[in-house]
């Protein structure tokens, strides 16, 4: 089992930063991926960033260039640094953890609003 519990959330101006921050806890050493994901109302879950426990990222098309995702694999945590954010970026933002045998884990969510 896998705990992961996000933090980091909040209100921000439009063209504001955030960093968002994801510590896992449990079984950690089967952690391959981490990532976070995003959903708005009425909209799917997506995508946002993922990297790997070798540090290689992908990320969702909306955020190219926008966000950057990093890991520090001695504290077990993930961060997201969000810059110039837009109101399209409200969502509730899901930190996810997936071991080397493909079981996915998820955070509770953490709320980023956009709004002046």
């Amino acid at each position: 089992q896998v705990q992961l519990v996000e933090s980091g959330g909040g209100l921000v101006q439009p063209g504001g930063s955030l960093r968002l921050s994801c510590a896992a806890s449990g079984v950690i050493f089967s952690i391959n991926a981490m990532g976070w994901y995003r959903q708005a109302p009425g909209k799917q879950r997506e995508l946002v960033a993922i990297i790997t426990r070798g540090g290689s990222t992908n990320y969702g098309d909306s955020v190219k260039g926008q966000f950057t995702i990093s890991r520090d694999n001695a504290k077990n945590t993930v961060y997201l640094q969000m810059n110039s954010l837009k109101p399209e970026d409200t969502a509730v933002y899901y930190c996810n953890a997936v071991s080397v045998v493909g079981k996915s884990s998820w955070g509770q969510g953490t709320q980023v609003t956009v709004s002046s």
